[in-house]
């Protein structure tokens, strides 16, 4: 059960850097994160209340605090490195940057790493490198834009650690509040970038995509959380990191992108490791 809560949550990503990531050729970055965390902050509750059992305890409130900030803080070095690019260098740098940090802990923590776990892994790297493959001539990547990826991945890393490493009966309380804590302060952010720039900037606002993206993201956030609880976190962690497959279907899909065989292979490797990781 925990390799497909794991599997959903990273095709929840995959949907969600998709349609925020039209929503952000539209507005902007922070304006959106601004109404996404927010709008899954309001959907788990929901769950957190009606749907998952939990309990909030000191601890879950602790990595609650400890979760929000790092997951507030990967956004801007992400969406950093996306706007200087390239996306086939920035994209699998944050997706195994973001399963390193885990994988190691789960490791440090004493879960089982099987042959067929290390070959999984093996498989999940070469395909998130393959999709995230651009066709075109190749672009230089700056050492800032590298960096930025780097940082990205790494707190984006922690911030799935601290989800994964919460109370086993915290439920999705910890990914709901730590959602809490990233929200709180970004409607400080809206407020200033509205007190210095107004509403114009804010119009037309993409609010279907803003909303979708929100409550899609913070659902994977607690999927994850969930998947870490009844499995091992490197697994999950690993599972996770395969959204960027999702996020090339569905442009391929909807927006009738071209998949190059490159990029295709790294679907099927995606596939392959799944499976590899799910036995």
């Amino acid at each position: 059960m925990s390799p497909l809560l794991a599997l959903v949550s990273s095709l929840c990503w995959g949907l969600a850097d998709f349609t925020g990531g039209l929503a952000t050729k539209r507005v902007g970055s922070l304006r959106v994160i601004s109404v996404t965390y927010p709008v899954g902050f309001v959907l788990l509750t929901v769950l957190a209340i009606t749907i998952v059992p939990g309990t909030i305890s000191p601890a879950a409130i602790g990595w609650s605090i400890f979760v929000g900030v790092f997951g507030l803080a990967a956004m801007f070095p992400l969406y950093g490195a996306l706007a200087l690019g390239p996306m086939g260098i920035v994209s699998p740098l944050t997706a195994l940057g973001g399963a390193l940090v885990p994988v190691v802990v789960g490791i440090v923590r004493g879960e089982t790493v099987t042959a067929l776990t290390v070959g999984g892994m093996i498989l999940a790297i070469a395909a998130v490198i393959l999709v995230s493959r651009e066709p075109g001539p190749h672009r230089r990547v700056t050492p800032r834009a590298l960096l930025l990826s780097a940082a990205a991945g790494l707190l984006i890393g922690t911030y799935l650690t601290g989800i994964g490493v919460a109370p086993d009966d915290s439920g999705i309380w910890v990914a709901t509040l730590g959602r809490g804590v990233g929200s709180l302060l970004l409607c400080v952010v809206a407020v200033v970038l509205l007190a210095r720039k107004g509403t114009s900037s804010w119009r037309p606002f993409p609010w279907k995509l803003a909303v979708i993206t929100g409550m899609v993201d913070a659902l994977a956030n607690g999927l994850f959380q969930l998947a870490a609880q009844q499995g091992e976190l490197v697994v999950v962690a690993v599972i996770g990191c395969l959204y960027p497959a999702a996020t090339l279907l569905l442009a391929h899909w909807v927006l009738k992108e071209r998949m190059t065989r490159i990029q295709g292979a790294g679907v099927v490797l995606a596939l392959g490791a799944a499976i590899a990781l799910s036995i």
